[in-house]
């Protein structure tokens, strides 16, 4: 009898462990089909980047293409022109400025940089925001097309952010003025009836049409610090508030002092989406106090060149150095991504890697999803920006590289290229 009992309990055990065993088999099956299907998506995915202050595109299954504006190309050629007419002034007195130094007859040699894109769905084409120091406009382009169509000009106009409404008929942007601020704007989508819908002493960026929902838009806010001189001494943390557009009620979605909350948006489900980080205040260290301390000398040194290389420039037309001649470029050592000055030779030595791609931004810049329970998941880490597919597919970049997010969490890599400040799902994946 207690032979038979023991056989039936060996019996018992041995089916139970065929069964996790054969249901093991099947999940990591279907892990293996969900990963490689995520892999095909990653490999067929369309999407358009702005990286450096120039945009690309990448047809399914293509290699990234810079996109070639002929706005910019006109402007471009127009700086060479003006060149070319007061070449003669070079090394002239012409060339001596009435305020010191070298003066540039190169023409308006400011940069001309794409800020922000959007995919339109409706007419299969890629909306794009370029400025300068002086004009800024938005145009509209087919990918794999030369038409370029010149949406709006406007003098002093700097957009940022842009964000489609659901029926493709409006257009939310971030629009920065030159003190810093940047309020919350809308315009049609064909440029027209463009007007500021918040206001104040705050940075209002990366606003988003919520899906099923009329007249409301999320945005991230943050306010600035000024001392009595009216100068900003620090920026407070980033939060998300909900705009009624017909009343211009505001409404605080998500605050808390210790992080960050930017770029929010809502998917299908109604989960919202945005970008966690911690808040990090301005502070003046002993750090700072000892290098300002042991550089004054030097500084001042530096200063009293200057003023003497003023004082050659004006009477002998010769510089004390050859180097004030030629223009220096900015040392893009360090970089700015979503507001945040990044140094970029020491995030890849640090950084964790994707998919063997470096990561520009900490792990601790989370990908969230929350419920409208207010359950919290984190999706993915080191994210610096992200957009949602047209199938609800996320895909996101960790500044280096642009990744497509399966649902179980996997991520697969789609491309990789440098400085992609903001990623734009142009396809579905």
């Amino acid at each position: 009898m207690h032979v038979l009992m023991g056989l039936i309990v060996v019996l018992i055990f041995g089916y139970l462990f065929y069964r996790l065993l054969q249901n093991g088999g099947t999940q990591q099956a279907a892990a293996t089909r969900t990963s490689s299907e995520i892999a095909n998506e990653a490999a067929s995915l369309g999407v358009a980047f702005v990286a450096n202050g120039k945009l690309f595109h990448r047809e399914r299954g293509a290699e990234p293409q810079l996109l070639q504006s002929s706005y910019v190309q006109e402007a471009l050629d127009r700086r060479e022109r003006t060149k070319q007419r007061h070449s003669w002034k070079q090394d002239t007195s012409f060339n001596i400025a009435s305020g010191g130094g070298r003066r540039s007859f190169q023409g308006n040699e400011a940069p001309i940089v794409t800020t922000s894109t959007v995919f339109d769905r409706h007419s299969n084409s890629l909306l794009y925001f370029i400025k300068d120091e002086i004009i800024g406009g938005l145009f509209a382009s087919v990918p794999g097309s030369n038409a370029e169509q010149r949406v709006m000009l406007k003098q002093g106009l700097h957009l940022t952010d842009l964000n489609l409404s659901p029926d493709g008929q409006m257009l939310c942007a971030s629009s920065w003025q030159d003190e810093g601020i940047a309020n919350i704007a809308v315009l049609a989508r064909d440029g027209s009836k463009l007007r500021e819908v918040t206001s104040g002493d705050t940075v209002d960026a990366s606003p988003a049409w919520i899906p099923g929902v009329e007249n409301r838009l999320l945005f991230q806010s943050a306010g600035f610090a000024r001392d009595a001189q009216g100068y900003v001494i620090a920026q407070s943390n980033a939060t998300i508030q909900m705009l009624n557009l017909e009343t211009g009620d505001l409404a605080p979605i998500l605050e808390d002092a210790r992080f960050d909350y930017i770029k929010p948006r809502v998917d299908a489900q109604g989960n919202l989406l945005f970008i966690r980080r911690p808040y990090e205040l301005p502070k003046y260290s002993a750090a700072n106090l000892f290098n300002d301390t042991l550089f004054f000398p030097f500084r001042l040194l530096r200063a009293v060149f200057h003023y003497l290389n003023f004082f050659s420039l004006m009477y002998s037309r010769k510089p004390l150095t050859s180097a004030t001649g030629p223009m220096l470029h900015a040392d893009i050592k360090n970089i700015i991504l979503q507001g945040k000055r990044i140094d970029a030779e020491k995030a890849l030595r640090q950084e964790s890697s994707i998919h063997g791609v470096p990561s520009l931004v900490p792990a601790s810049w989370q990908l969230v999803s929350r419920s409208q329970q207010g359950t919290e998941r984190v999706l993915a880490t080191n994210v610096a920006s992200y957009d949602i597919c047209g199938n609800g597919r996320i895909v996101y970049s960790n500044g280096r590289g642009v990744f497509v997010l399966g649902d179980t969490g996997e991520s697969a890599l789609a491309f990789k290229s440098e400085l992609i400040a903001e990623v734009c799902a142009a396809m579905q994946a």
